[in-house]
C-alpha cells in the first residue's frame, strides 16, 4: 500500500515540461515580517530572459537571510503570483523536508549561468 502524502498521480512527460524550474542567485534576502509562519523575503535574479523576481520562503530554520546571498537556488518560475503577509510571491523557490520537516533549499552543485532551465 502507497503512501499518500509521499506520492503522487502519474503527470505525461508533456506536464511535465509546462513547469519551468529556472536556476537564480539570490541578491537580496530580509526576515518577512508580515508572513504568518516564520519566512524569508528573498529577491533572487534568474538572468536577463525571466529578471528579477521575488519569493517568500519558509527557510528560517535552516538559513538566515545574510547567508542566502549570492546563493544560487531552483524555482518555478511560471505559478501565478501569490500574497504571503503583506507581500507577493512571484516565483516557487524548491526545498526538501530534512528528517525534522525543516526546509532545506535546492541548489545546483556547481555553478550555472542564472535562467538556466532545469531539464
Amino acid at each position: 500500500m502507497q503512501n499518500t502524502q509521499e506520492s503522487s498521480c502519474e503527470i505525461d512527460f508533456q506536464d511535465f515540461l509546462k513547469v519551468d524550474i529556472r536556476v537564480g542567485r539570490v541578491i537580496e534576502a530580509e526576515l518577512n515580517r508580515s508572513a504568518q509562519r516564520p519566512s524569508i523575503k528573498l529577491v533572487v535574479d534568474f538572468g536577463p530572459a525571466i529578471g528579477i523576481k521575488k519569493s517568500s520562503a519558509q527557510i528560517t530554520d535552516h538559513y538566515t537571510p545574510e547567508e542566502l546571498i549570492d546563493r544560487q537556488v531552483l524555482a518555478v518560475v511560471n505559478f501565478p503570483p501569490k500574497q504571503i503577509g503583506k507581500s507577493i510571491s512571484e516565483v516557487l523557490v524548491l526545498g526538501l523536508s530534512d528528517s525534522e520537516g525543516k526546509i532545506v533549499l535546492l541548489a545546483p552543485d556547481q555553478p550555472v549561468p542564472n535562467g538556466a532551465r532545469m531539464h
